[in-house]
């Protein structure tokens, strides 16, 4: 399985590409020009601090998925166990 890149790494992967060219960076890091145009289009613009922040907002966006899929989860369970005993 592939190790995903930080945002900062992103960032500084595309710094380099801006400097030592798009080819012989993708070859570097092993990524496609694909995905090198498409960190471009996404982290353009922003700085290794906004991109941390970026990353640290994804994590906190995915850990509360988490605990909302969780939630439902019981939820369910809850429900199930109020139908079969006629509370419901």
């Amino acid at each position: 399985m592939k190790k995903r890149k930080t945002a900062e790494q992103i960032v500084e992967i595309l710094r380099e590409g801006e400097v030592s060219g798009v080819v012989e960076t993708c070859r570097k890091h092993g990524i496609s020009e694909h995905t090198y145009q498409r960190w471009k289009k996404a982290y353009s613009g922003i700085g290794l601090d906004e991109a941390k922040r970026l990353r640290q907002l994804e994590d906190e966006n995915n850990k509360l998925k988490q605990v909302v899929a969780e939630q439902v989860i019981v939820i369910k369970a809850q429900q199930e166990t109020m139908k079969k005993k006629g509370w419901m």
